[in-house]
C-alpha cells in the first residue's frame, strides 16, 4: 500500500481531481467521487507503469504575489 495526494479543483458543476506524483487525473460530480475515480485511474495506471522503487517527488508550495504591477 502507498499514500498518494489527491489535488482538487472545482470547475462548474464538477471537481477536478489529480495526482501530481503519477500525472493522473479524474472527476466526479462531488469531492468523494472524484478522489474515488482518481485512485482507480491511478491503480489503473500503476498496473501498466509502475513506479521506480524509492522514487518520490518533492511536493512544496511557493508564494506569487497576484495583482502586482505591470
Amino acid at each position: 500500500m502507498r499514500v498518494f495526494t489527491a489535488v482538487l479543483y472545482r470547475e462548474e458543476d464538477i471537481y477536478v481531481a489529480e495526482c501530481p506524483e503519477v500525472g493522473t487525473v479524474s472527476q466526479g460530480r462531488t469531492v468523494e467521487k472524484a478522489v474515488a475515480n482518481l485512485k482507480e485511474a491511478t491503480e489503473l495506471y500503476l498496473e501498466e507503469f509502475p513506479l521506480e522503487s524509492g522514487r518520490r517527488p518533492i511536493i512544496t508550495t511557493f508564494e506569487v504575489a497576484v495583482g502586482a504591477g505591470a
